[in-house]
């Protein structure tokens, strides 16, 4: 079974970053091969929208049966705002409470993130996953983009 992975804006960014390009373009290359699904949302696209254009070009250049996309819904929006009434974030990321709930929803393998402080973060990945539990989701787990590199 190929692994769904669920990308947020940093980890298409990071194909141009420095400090995370080596990461992130070999995980878009297991995209491309076709080693791993990219689940990508509406609000990834909308998020996109104000990057440079080789930025936003990236999930166009993937084969079609290497990306998923899910949309940002009713159950969605009330799962993310579980996670901000529970403290798991604040009110100032929303964004990413909605990217947690969207990959939770989805039942995706893992979501991939390189924000450290409010997404890839132990403490709040616990709290999203309790909220998840006490609401009868599925946990979800959370990685950086090395960590999920090279597993087969």
């Amino acid at each position: 079974m190929i692994p769904r992975i669920y990308i947020d804006t940093s980890v298409v960014g990071g194909c141009f970053d420095k400090e995370y390009e080596k990461e992130s373009t070999q995980l878009w290359r297991e995209f491309s091969r076709g080693k791993k699904i990219a689940v990508a949302s509406d609000l990834l696209l909308l998020e996109l929208e104000e990057a440079p254009a080789r930025v936003r070009q990236l999930l166009n250049d993937l084969p079609a049966d290497s990306v998923e996309y899910v949309l940002l819904d009713e159950e969605s929006l009330a799962l993310a705002n579980a996670y901000l009434q529970d403290g798991a974030v604040a009110e100032s990321s929303m964004a990413d409470a909605r990217h947690i709930a969207m990959a939770t929803l989805a039942r995706v393998d893992v979501l991939v993130s390189w924000n450290f402080k409010h997404i890839v973060n132990l403490n709040r990945i616990r709290r999203f996953n309790a909220v998840n539990l006490k609401l009868g989701y599925p946990t979800i787990e959370i990685r950086s983009p090395n960590e999920v590199l090279n597993e087969s």
